[in-house]
């Protein structure tokens, strides 16, 4: 924890937090790219982990683009109702390929791995970008991916690749974790029956792939278009509207069934998910804590900066050691993600839980630091504590993920 003296100048103190606690966590060379090339006899570390030069463009390119296009007056529109995501935004991410940033080149994606989705997921969390990427890339997309057959990708990537369809995943029924023994909707004879929700973005998605139980009782993912006669979309009310959530109600609808351990699959979509949200998460906080120090040193009080205070220093610095810690858990998981490894569990929940927690830290302190205006509607304060509270509620609860982190360490300690 950064520690000040009440004489230090307000001058000196955004160098503090810039600097940071620990320069490994913030050295972003360290936990970036999971395949790493051996370094010369003699050197400190066995591994370099830094973005390679294509990576450091894809971030400049995103983080560019939606500093342009992701302005609050737009995000507002959503958040008013006046539309239910941001289309032109999304026909122009599209465009450039980010739908595909890790899809395989043969289904028409950019082929640049996990790495380079981790890197347009920490920019759209930052910017709060209102459109269906995490529902149609980190889950739709994802469940493919790991489950989908030969002609399943063959049709539907390309397409989510180009923007053409969005996809979304529907995992819960009703308030809950994810949990085998929680799912109801049954598919018979090729059709589906249930309700699922909350489903994100499902007013908007064109495909979704549905956890369901079949004949023999086993869950499987079953690919449904929500075009089809019998899918009744419900609007739910939500804390953040430009993160649309429905209930989708299935009354015998046509379904294709993906090939495989649906359980099993879910999982690994999961923890692909939790970890391309936790870059997400990491942005938000990032965010936060920029927001919170501008303002910090602008406003003053007692004919000083309020950032010169130690109340205030000591509260921005709890930030940054949370999102910094994130970051660090966030890198871990890319890593795991990418390379494969059975620390997937571990890095994925880990990942999960202090991105989660970090999130919702930079949003509060945001709020507090900006003092009386904070809590105001023409202040953007509010809308990342929105987006933290449903960001850290989307793929379960955070006692869900700290049980899992818990389980992954008896698992390894036990090997």
């Amino acid at each position: 924890m950064f520690v000040s003296s009440p004489d230090r100048g307000a001058s000196e103190f955004p160098g503090a937090l810039v600097r940071g606690v620990c320069s490994a966590c913030r050295d972003e060379s360290r936990l970036a790219q999971p395949a790493g090339t051996e370094r010369e006899a003699g050197d400190d570390a066995a591994m370099n982990f830094d973005f390679s030069e294509e990576q450091h463009q894809l971030r400049d390119q995103a983080r560019r683009f939606l500093t342009e296009h992701s302005t609050s007056k737009r995000i507002r529109q959503v958040l008013d109702g006046i539309a239910p995501y941001d289309r032109a935004m999304w026909q122009e991410i599209a465009a450039m390929g980010w739908l595909g940033a890790a899809v395989p080149e043969e289904y028409g994606g950019a082929g640049l791995g996990h790495v380079g989705l981790c890197v347009l997921a920490e920019e759209l969390g930052r910017s709060l970008a209102p459109v269906p990427f995490s529902s149609s890339v980190y889950l739709a997309t994802e469940a493919l991916l790991v489950a989908g057959s030969a002609e399943q990708k063959d049709e539907w990537l390309p397409r989510l690749v180009a923007g053409e369809v969005i996809g979304t995943l529907a995992w819960a029924e009703g308030n809950g974790n994810p949990s085998p023994a929680r799912i109801k909707a049954r598919v018979s004879g090729g059709r589906l029956t249930g309700a699922k929700w909350p489903v994100p973005d499902g007013g908007v998605a064109d495909v979704a792939i549905v956890v369901a139980r079949d004949e023999s009782d086993r869950v499987v993912l079953a690919l449904v278009r929500l075009g089809s006669a019998g899918v009744h979309p419900e609007t739910l009310a939500t804390l953040d509207p430009t993160r649309e959530q429905v209930k989708l109600s299935f009354d015998g609808v046509p379904c294709e069934i993906l090939p495989g351990d649906g359980w099993a699959a879910l999982e690994q979509v999961l923890e692909r998910a939790a970890i391309l949200t936790a870059f997400e998460q990491v942005g938000l906080a990032q965010a936060c804590l920029d927001m919170s120090v501008a303002f910090a040193m602008e406003r003053h009080a007692f004919g000083r900066p309020i950032g010169s205070f130690q109340a205030i220093k000591h509260k921005l610095a709890d930030v940054y050691v949370a999102t910094e810690l994130a970051r660090s858990n966030a890198y871990y998981g890319a890593w795991a993600m990418t390379a494969g490894t059975a620390e997937l569990k571990l890095a994925s929940a880990s990942a999960r839980v202090s991105a989660t927690d970090a999130a919702w830290l930079a949003a509060k302190e945001n709020i507090q630091t900006h003092g009386g205006i904070g809590f105001t509607w023409e202040m953007d304060c509010h809308l990342y504590y929105r987006r933290a509270k449903v960001l850290g509620l989307s793929l379960g609860s955070a006692p869900f993920w700290k049980d899992r982190v818990v389980a992954a360490l008896e698992t390894r300690n036990a090997a």
